[in-house]
């Protein structure tokens, strides 16, 4: 199965995502917990908003809902130092479901 068609990838497009997404937007005060950045821009703007698996998920159902897993950070952010932390550890990554 390609990742492109992991089941895990639909979650995304839910109404319950959208929801938890709102929420820890809301929490994390629109602010990059990462770098402080103001989570103010629109897609695709370096300044917008991303909700982050702190530990990756994996296809895990559990830590893919897990609101203490999850935090805003900048789509410059996430697009550059987390795929680089992601793209280190595809030796250690195991399983996705």
């Amino acid at each position: 199965m390609s990742s492109n068609t992991a089941p895990w990838r639909r979650w995304y497009k839910t109404e319950r995502w959208q929801r938890l997404r709102e929420r820890i937007l809301v929490r994390d005060l629109y602010t990059c917990q990462k770098t402080g950045v103001l989570l103010i821009g629109k897609h695709p703007a370096p300044n917008s908003p991303v909700i982050h698996h702190a530990k990756e998920h994996r296809g895990n159902e559990v830590l893919f809902w897990d609101e203490a897993n999850l935090m805003a950070v900048s789509k410059q952010w996430h697009d550059s130092d987390a795929q680089k932390a992601e793209q280190a550890s595809l030796d250690q990554r195991g399983v996705w479901y």
